[in-house]
């Protein structure tokens, strides 16, 4: 008798299991075309927030690379002032080095103006050659003022 109850119990447990975990082919596509929809929501919102950074990083770049450029009009001023009472053949020099660099400023200033965002790639690529140029004009600016008092 034992064992007639165990038999039956066994049974009812595994059939009850199998019904239970038995979906339909129907519920499962619909879990399937849900769990679509969700990763393609969320692939929308990750992409505008990737944009979104990215944007905000372009812009904060631009503030900064404006206020270095600032900085060298100031410099440059700054020297040209102090260049005043050189001799002239000094002060020839020095004028002619005072206007190439101007002109990288004025140079670097209308590239920052022009550069439009075309894609991550490009701005990659942008930043690393502005960074690179930017550089060099502030160590051509210091390597001047070195100079000039030695």
């Amino acid at each position: 008798m034992k064992n007639t109850i165990l038999v039956l119990a066994v049974t009812a447990f595994m059939g009850g299991t199998m019904v239970a975990g038995c979906n339909s082919s129907d519920k499962k596509v619909e879990n399937a075309r849900d769990k679509v929809q969700d990763a393609k929501e969320n692939m929308v919102e990750v992409t505008q927030e990737l944009n979104q950074a990215l944007k905000d990083s372009i812009q904060q770049f631009k503030n900064e690379s404006v206020v270095k450029i600032s900085h060298y009009e100031k410099s440059i001023a700054e020297f040209k002032a102090r260049i005043a009472n050189e001799k002239k053949e000094n002060k020839a020099i020095y004028e002619k080095k005072l206007a190439e660099l101007e002109q990288k400023n004025s140079d670097m200033k209308k590239k920052l103006e022009d550069f439009k965002d075309e894609g991550q790639g490009d701005w990659r690529s942008f930043k690393s050659e502005f960074n690179h140029d930017m550089d060099e004009l502030g160590q051509a600016l210091k390597d001047l003022t070195v100079d000039n008092n030695k």
